[in-house]
């Protein structure tokens, strides 16, 4: 017992901050707003540990049962934190376009921030690194496919009929979703694998593989969720408060729950580019992005059908921009096999544009 809560101690932290939350928000909440962004901010940073647990526990069951359902559960993993945290946050005051800029911040972050800086890391080391071409367009069309039907269109949609487009969104990611994990997990599952030349003469890359009991693991992530469920509940309460009439760029809430889902998958990313398994990077940077999107988008949708208040779904000029730019650039960069690192500083660039425009509030 001993040895698995010393194991655990970040997980463990991070429900000792629960509790504290728990007690103490309503102080909190009475001391201002500075008071509130600190702990707010407190609390970010242990959902930032729960969720690096539940990833590592996602890692160990997915090193026993391989690519591509390893990666999947990588992947779902972090998008059942956004979805957890969106859920909880839409349920206070919160801006209606929030579900939105979270959505629009995991793919910037996933494709230009995580793709890229691995990519660019990956290239110095290595030169150009390979991976299977054919997970990199499949990816694509399908996030362009899911972004264009949930998050263009619905700008041209009357607002007396939000219900039925909303209902139409839910079957067609639902629909789009069991087809690819039927071509992912069946007959197309070699698009997204990569048989790498060296990988059974290198002996550091089964040494990295967690060698832990699977029971234990599928637990302790049940367990890191409720923490994540809780601390997101707190934190959300304390954030609004602390961001209310401050001036804060609007987007902020959405690029932390962007930022807080990503932040174990940026880890393993770069661990994999640095060992040159650049097909690891491909599939969790384009497959945390798909996921985010067909999964977030008809559970938020849902939610808002089942509580009769439409959320802002479309897209504004300016990210509608930024997601064309990334998607063209990553069809240019991701149609020959290999990466390097001057594709992943075009990404990276794409990346800090990002992060200015939302500084600007665009």
């Amino acid at each position: 017992m001993l040895a698995v809560l010393k194991s655990e101690r970040l997980l463990l932290a991070a429900f000792l901050a629960a509790v504290a939350g728990f007690v103490l928000e309503h102080r909190v909440l009475e001391m201002g707003q500075t008071a509130s962004l600190v702990g707010a901010a407190a609390l970010v940073a242990a959902i930032v540990l729960a969720s690096m647990r539940v990833a590592h526990h996602a890692e160990v069951l997915a090193a026993k049962v391989g690519d591509p359902y390893g990666t999947m559960i990588l992947t779902l993993s972090a998008v059942l934190v956004e979805v957890i945290i969106l859920a909880i946050m839409m349920t206070g005051e919160s801006s209606p376009t929030l579900v939105r800029d979270t959505i629009y911040s995991a793919v910037m972050l996933d494709i230009n921030g995580i793709l890229g800086l691995a990519a660019l890391l990956g290239g110095l080391k290595h030169g150009e690194q390979p991976y299977n071409d054919n997970s990199a367009r499949t990816y694509s069309v399908m996030i362009l496919t899911a972004m264009g039907i949930s998050m263009v269109v619905p700008e041209f949609v009357p607002a007396s009929k939000w219900h039925f487009y909303s209902a139409f969104t839910i079957g067609a990611m639902i629909m789009l979703y069991t087809l690819f994990l039927r071509m992912q997990v069946g007959v197309h599952s070699y698009f997204f694998s990569y048989s790498y030349p060296r990988e059974k003469s290198d002996g550091n890359a089964a040494a990295d593989e967690p060698d832990e009991p699977v029971v234990p693991s599928i637990i302790i992530l049940l367990l890191g969720v409720v923490v994540i469920g809780v601390l997101a509940e707190i934190m959300s309460g304390l954030l609004n408060s602390g961001l209310k009439g401050s001036g804060a760029p609007p987007a902020i809430a959405a690029i932390v729950v962007a930022a807080i889902s990503a932040s174990p998958e940026i880890m393993t990313a770069m661990r994999a580019a640095l060992a040159n398994r650049m097909q690891a990077v491909v599939n969790i940077a384009l497959g945390a992005s798909l996921s985010t999107v067909i999964l977030t988008v008809p559970v938020m949708e849902a939610i808002a059908l089942y509580t009769g208040q439409p959320f802002i779904m479309a897209m504004s000029p300016a990210q509608t921009v930024m997601v064309a730019i990334t998607l063209i650039v990553a069809a240019i960069n991701l149609n020959d096999g290999q990466t390097n690192a001057i594709e992943g500083m075009t990404h990276f660039v794409l990346f800090a544009a990002f992060v200015m425009l939302s500084i600007i509030g665009l």
